[in-house]
């Protein structure tokens, strides 16, 4: 199976995953997966958070919105154009650690070793493992090419000839134990981050609200921390998240906020709240859930200067000045096939092995 067979296999996934979006289930008369695949993928996303209770129906079906954006021709074409792509004759076992803390959050690795070539060798979180193993029974029905390239495990990873493990830091170093003298790829703790000016209009800072809840702020693209400008007018800003104070009524989420408040208070902290999300000032990066942390600066340009300084705790930069790999507000997570996690090219360490 040549690469342009594989992009026209993930193209025909992302389809399929039209069919799910946060406007309902849309299934199509004419798609020839739907007998055998559309009902087992509807009925798992309703289940999910049966399984996980951070996996609302309405976060799952926005990661496969996500991924339908993505998985088209043309990004995928786009993608992997940069690289030399040769036939691999002697594809590699490459075992895939993966977190649980979105929905998918391990399929851009998943994508990259398969698109590359090579063989997946997965052993996924406890907390999101229901939706690959249906991804890859599409991809093995539509060639069965990939049925010898995929194999899940929940005990000891077999043979494999390099590594790509995503967890925290304390994890991290359990890693670089055991798989340090294999190719790898080990990833640690991030967090985003938001750089206000206070010229942003109310659309604009509505749009941050979407980098700050989806998911309920628990993946390494939501920006858990905004940096703002002395004498900022908070008002402008609770005023534009507003917009989703529905979020305190899911129970998790709610416990989060009344547990972290009552640390706060009894920490004597000054928090600015507005009974759905606490504004903390604090110089870290991972605020807890329902937190927002936020920092003065007095230099725009001293400031791109200590982020720079201090990237590896930083997955990416939100903010609307004109910046060389800056993100939109609003966009950090919908994140490019090309925009890799920790800015360490997957394809380009896969293709070298």
């Amino acid at each position: 199976m040549n690469l342009e067979q594989r992009i026209e296999a993930f193209t025909k996934l992302g389809d399929f995953f039209s069919q799910f979006t946060t406007d309902g289930f849309l299934k199509k008369d004419d798609s020839e997966f739907n007998t055998l695949f559309f009902d087992a993928f509807k009925m798992q996303i309703n289940r999910a958070q049966e399984f996980n209770g951070w996996f609302t129906k309405e976060n799952v079906l926005k990661a496969f919105e996500s991924w339908n954006k993505a998985l088209t021709k043309e990004n995928l074409t786009f993608w992997t154009s940069k690289y030399n792509f040769q036939e691999n004759n002697d594809p590699k076992n490459v075992a895939i650690i993966m977190a649980g803390n979105i929905p998918l959050v391990g399929f851009h690795d998943f994508l990259s070793v398969l698109i590359s070539g090579n063989n997946a060798v997965v052993k996924q979180s406890s907390n999101d493992k229901h939706f690959l193993p249906l991804v890859s029974k599409f991809l093995e029905h539509l060639n069965p090419y990939f049925k010898n390239k995929i194999t899940f495990t929940e005990d000891k990873l077999p043979d494999f000839d390099a590594v790509i493990a995503t967890g925290s830091n304390n994890t991290a170093r359990y890693f670089e134990h055991y798989f340090g003298k294999y190719p790898n790829i080990i990833r640690k703790n991030r967090n985003s981050v938001a750089i206000l000016t206070g010229n942003e209009s109310k659309e604009e800072l509505e749009a941050l609200g979407e980098d700050i809840f989806q998911y309920f702020g628990l993946g390494c693209r939501s920006v858990s921390k905004i940096f703002i400008p002395k004498d900022y007018n908070f008002d402008l800003l609770f005023n534009a998240l507003y917009k989703y104070n529905d979020i305190i009524n899911y129970k998790k989420y709610e416990n989060n906020y009344d547990y972290n408040k009552a640390v706060y208070i009894m920490s004597l902290f000054n928090v600015l709240e507005n009974s759905f999300v606490m504004l903390k000032e604090d110089e870290n990066y991972a605020s807890p859930i329902a937190t927002v942390f936020y920092e003065y600066y007095e230099s725009f340009e001293n400031l791109l200067s200590r982020l720079k300084e201090e990237s590896e705790q930083i997955q990416c930069i939100a903010c609307n000045e004109n910046v060389v790999d800056f993100v939109k507000l609003g966009k950090t997570q919908h994140p490019k096939l090309w925009d890799y996690a920790d800015n360490i090219d997957t394809i380009e360490f896969l293709l070298k092995l």
